[in-house]
């Protein structure tokens, strides 16, 4: 689609009239009109704003002329996967796995090819061929060809300050936490029934936390989810897929 068409119909999906549009984005109600013909493109600044209005990349909003690819992990990039800056605003270089709140989330390469690895396999890839792909295509990417200028100091400290937290709770059967990576909230977001017969979601669907899934060493055949962040830590176990939740502990920070 044209950069015209995306325009009218994310604001006729909205309800929005093109006077409403034009007070929102600070422009004129016939510069809106000329979007929507052709006649003209918003410019840049107005392009950021249109972004954060719609919730869309800019390159949706242009018709999608670049195929985005995470520029840490090589994931091919959609608007539901693409990472935002502090100021919400759509960061069309990284993946909400690599980069959140303007910090870097891998500052190894080796742990982050431990992560995807896994998920390589369930597509089809043996693991030596996934690793071997990883190592291939990790160092052309811009973030760890300029890893001087962006090494992700401060989550990795977040995530040691993490790891003590979980392994200071000294949950029975929770084996030693040795290491934590991204998780998004809407795919770790499981919802717990508590004591009073309600139940609750303690996460948000669009924030990376940082945590991991782990075996019980007891045999039982569930396992304990681990998700933290600045705020809280939250341990959980559950059955295959997340069925049978249940809340272990939850603690703020």
């Amino acid at each position: 689609m044209e950069t015209k068409d995306i325009l009218r119909e994310l604001r006729t999906k909205r309800n929005l009239s093109q006077d409403e549009l034009a007070e929102i984005v600070f422009v004129t109600r016939q510069a809106v009109s000329r979007w929507e013909t052709g006649e003209t493109l918003p410019g840049t600044d107005t392009l950021k704003l249109l972004s954060k209005v719609f919730d869309v990349s800019i390159n949706t909003l242009l018709g999608s002329p670049r195929k985005l690819v995470c520029q840490c992990c090589g994931m091919p990039l959609t608007d539901d996967l693409i990472s935002k800056d502090k100021d919400e605003a759509f960061n069309e270089n990284y993946c909400k796995w690599c980069y959140y709140d303007g910090e870097f989330t891998y500052n190894n390469m080796d742990d982050l090819i431990k992560v995807c690895i896994p998920h390589m396999v369930a597509s089809g890839f043996n693991e030596n061929e996934a690793r071997e792909y990883m190592k291939s295509i990790l160092p052309k990417l811009n973030y760890w060809k300029n890893k001087e200028d962006t090494d992700g100091a401060k989550n990795e400290e977040l995530k040691k300050t993490l790891i003590k937290e979980f392994n200071a709770l000294n949950i029975k059967g929770l084996p030693k936490v040795t290491a934590l990576n991204a998780l998004v909230g809407i795919y770790v977001n499981l919802e717990y029934p508590l004591p009073n017969g309600t139940s609750a979601k303690f996460l948000k669907d669009d924030v990376t936390y940082f945590g991991n899934q782990v075996e019980i060493q007891d045999g039982d055949k569930k396992c304990y989810g681990i998700v933290g962040c600045r705020d809280f830590i939250l341990v959980a176990r559950y059955g295959e897929g997340g069925s049978d939740p249940e809340l272990i502990a939850y603690k703020k920070l």
